[in-house]
């Protein structure tokens, strides 16, 4: 389960701590895209993390109906990996009606978490596996990725109200496109000359 720890120094942690996005028309503009930014690579990280644990949850349930058809000998979850792996996980990401450009940042730390839920079962060896201990990898990786849904749903929300308050501020013209456009170079023209923005 991925558990929000007040104070704490994790991404996740400073984006859904009470006061991130509580009082958005108080904040700078650059303020509000950093922190919009901020939230917006967590929620990336957490979409990957999901898209992860659906690969891996139909894995197993290909498995159990391996198992429970009338043949079930004839092709073994392993050999149907390329095509589970394509329907989801290799897909467009699902449910969440947005367009992602950013990269996950913590993909590898990510599958290791989803193999650790299960011990040293991993995708080669979930045929080796007993039906109870299979029933408990899928329960395992379903109850794993309802809590990164919620996680998830609640850094949409801090995105969505720092988005609105943009939107908002360029809609009143408090904010406009030039502002932005000449940050950009500044920082553009930094990051040229001197190697960092």
């Amino acid at each position: 389960m991925i558990e929000v720890r007040p104070g704490g120094r994790r991404r996740i942690d400073r984006v859904l701590a009470p006061g991130y996005a509580s009082e958005p028309e108080a904040l700078s503009l650059s303020t509000l895209r950093e922190r919009r930014d901020e939230a917006a690579q967590e929620e990336t990280d957490l979409s990957y993390l999901r898209r992860l644990l659906h690969a891996r949850i139909d894995i197993v349930k290909a498995e159990q109906l391996r198992r429970s058809s009338d043949t079930p000998g004839d092709e073994d979850v392993v050999a149907q990996l390329t095509a589970i792996l394509s329907d989801n996980a290799l897909g467009p990401a699902t449910g969440s009606g947005r367009h992602q450009t950013l990269e996950p940042t913590r993909a590898g730390e990510y599958r290791r978490a989803a193999e650790a839920l299960v011990g040293d079962a991993n995708l080669s060896d979930v045929v080796s596996l007993g039906d109870d201990r299979l029933t408990e990898t899928l329960e395992s990786y379903r109850q794993q990725e309802e809590s990164v849904s919620q996680r998830r749903r609640e850094v949409q929300a801090v995105v969505d109200t720092f988005n609105a308050e943009i939107a908002g501020r360029y809609a009143h013209g408090t904010a406009s496109v030039d502002e932005l456009l000449d940050s950009q170079r500044s920082a553009t023209g930094s990051t040229d000359e001197g190697g960092r923005a």
